[in-house]
């Protein structure tokens, strides 16, 4: 038995990886795994309706880590003292 597509997407991004939507419509999603540094690995297909209920919400799994670039993992500031 496969792996469900959303399970697939939470999976991809707890380990690292990115993901992002390159096509939703009401009947089908078309979303692009990535490596952390946004190289493509494989192209996922679903017409599974969690998974496009899920989409049409958040079509990236980290949209500023995409933006930043690979190798940029800047820590936020911390507050108060030095």
């Amino acid at each position: 038995m496969s792996e469900l597509p959303i399970v697939t997407l939470r999976r991809w991004e707890d380990q690292g990886a990115v993901w992002r939507a390159v096509r939703v419509t009401d009947t089908e999603a078309v979303v692009e795994l990535c490596t952390c540094t946004g190289e493509l690995v494989e192209r996922l297909r679903s017409s599974d309706p969690e998974l496009l209920r899920y989409l049409h919400a958040r079509t990236r799994s980290d949209p500023n880590r995409a933006e930043r670039g690979a190798g940029d993992h800047r820590l936020p500031r911390r507050s108060g003292g030095s």
